[in-house]
């Protein structure tokens, strides 16, 4: 069944599909983008036409992006299609599966699947429509209210690294006695890996960590995350103990390069900006495929121009390892690691790497249902509850499974809204809904650790 969301969802909904052997990821190709890197990439492999302005922007005009029903011979007819590199995957799950289609591949990507009897329909009609729409200037009250707050950051734009980073310092300027921020290591590019501490430092405190980021594209969850931030340090006098009682530990943007250049260059980048694996080869390293625990395994790829590749080694990139150095060396016992992604309206637990689950897969079953009924009952999204490889599908060398091998009992993966009407480009307009939705969420998760 189709999640509920409070967003507004397209008039057609694919029909079910039951899963063909292994569902949509057993074979990597599905995964593997139709995208080449663009700095590397000539002739037919730039799937969309750049822009010279300042800078040099992928544009989408004319790009679309379909849902698929995984039903008959759809997961080998997509593999050959991104092998051919007239579409790239957005994700999916054992129903179906989100793709790009580049302008010039409609009509030929149209035929294939009519005359092998696969359905679908069309999400966005113009991506770089719906990117334009996305992000659209403050208006001149906003501004204004910036002009006095001290800093730029708002939950009615997307905002760029540097307003991210100047939010957190302000906050540790004006709430010196709870709020904290350190530089836990630097990105491939140099830039820094800010994370937040709010702690009001009773010895007797929980600790949990939360990161969002980790893929560029992903912009509702650093957003979603930097409101969390905002909502516990600007109200921590009056919060409940359940919030007090816990040590809050915020990494809001794990890919700064990335992110970075999805405002930039590439709207769609997901991986970090990692370069040297060899003449003629892809920039970036899927940071979620790059974490030590199982790394190397089903749902991660060996080839540098792949998304989903998992790079030279288990923490071969500056940014997953800067994370578990930290963990390594801070005497924190944390009870829970949040991960924001998006999108599909899912809270996932380990395992990803394989269909295997841990011993207490029932109580992160039983967490995870009360975190997304507390979602539900605030902001109307349904978020579905499981296994990362059950709903969805193997992937190896994720945060969330090394963490939950760090031994940190509640783990999750939040895939935030939508279930794909704007799918990685939902408008600013959403991020407040989105976010209030979560922390709710949140506020469960707290109360419930206050309890054991």
């Amino acid at each position: 069944m189709a999640q509920k969301s409070s967003l507004k969802q397209p008039f057609n909904q694919v029909e079910s599909a039951e899963s063909t052997e292994g569902g949509v990821t057993k074979n990597e190709e599905i995964l593997v983008p139709a995208v080449v890197d663009e700095d590397k990439a000539t002739g037919d492999d730039k799937p969309i036409e750049t822009l010279k302005d300042e800078v040099e922007r992928i544009d989408y005009t004319g790009a679309q992006v379909w849902k698929v029903s995984m039903k008959n011979s759809a997961q080998r007819v997509i593999n050959q299609l991104a092998s051919e590199k007239l579409i790239a995957s957005w994700g999916g799950n054992h129903s179906s599966i989100d793709i790009l289609v580049k302008p010039k591949a409609l009509e030929n990507v149209t035929a294939v699947l009519k005359t092998k009897d696969i359905s679908y329909y069309v999400m966005i009609e113009d991506l770089q429509q719906r990117i334009n729409e996305e992000n659209p200037p403050l208006d001149e009250n906003e501004l204004e209210l910036q002009d006095r707050r001290g800093h730029r950051m708002t939950w009615k734009q997307y905002h760029r690294l540097e307003d991210i980073h100047g939010f957190m310092d302000y906050l540790a300027k004006t709430y010196p006695s709870i709020i904290s921020v350190k530089t836990i290591g630097k990105s491939f590019e140099g830039r820094d890996l800010k994370m937040l501490r709010i702690s009001d430092g009773k010895p007797s405190n929980k600790a949990v960590f939360i990161d969002g980021g980790i893929h560029a594209r992903e912009w509702i969850s650093p957003a979603v995350v930097t409101y969390f931030i905002n909502q516990f340090a600007e109200n921590f006098d009056v919060e409940s103990d359940d919030i007090k009682n816990i040590d809050w530990y915020f990494l809001p943007v794990v890919n700064p390069d990335g992110y970075d250049y999805t405002h930039k260059t590439d709207r769609l980048w997901r991986k970090n900006r990692k370069y040297g694996f060899g003449a003629g080869s892809c920039t970036g390293t899927d940071l979620n495929r790059n974490f030590g625990y199982r790394w190397g395994g089903k749902g991660s790829s060996t080839y540098p121009c792949s998304d989903i590749y998992r790079g030279s080694g288990p923490f071969s990139e500056p940014e997953s390892k800067a994370i578990n150095d930290f963990f390594k060396s801070t005497a924190v016992k944390f009870s829970a690691y949040l991960t924001y992604h998006s999108y599909g309206q899912y809270l996932l637990y380990p395992w990803g790497y394989d269909n295997a689950l841990p011993p207490d897969h029932k109580d992160l079953e039983t967490m995870g249902k009360l975190i997304a009924q507390a979602i539900q009952n605030t902001g109307g999204s349904s978020y579905q509850v499981g296994s990362s490889s059950g709903l969805l599908y193997p992937a190896s060398g994720g945060s969330d499974d090394w963490a939950k091998s760090q031994n940190i009992k509640y783990t999750y993966t939040i895939e935030l809204s939508d279930t794909g009407r704007y799918g990685f480009v939902l408008p600013a307009t959403y991020i407040e809904p989105v976010a209030r939705e979560n922390i709710a969420g949140v506020r469960v998760l707290a109360r419930y650790l206050g309890k054991i």
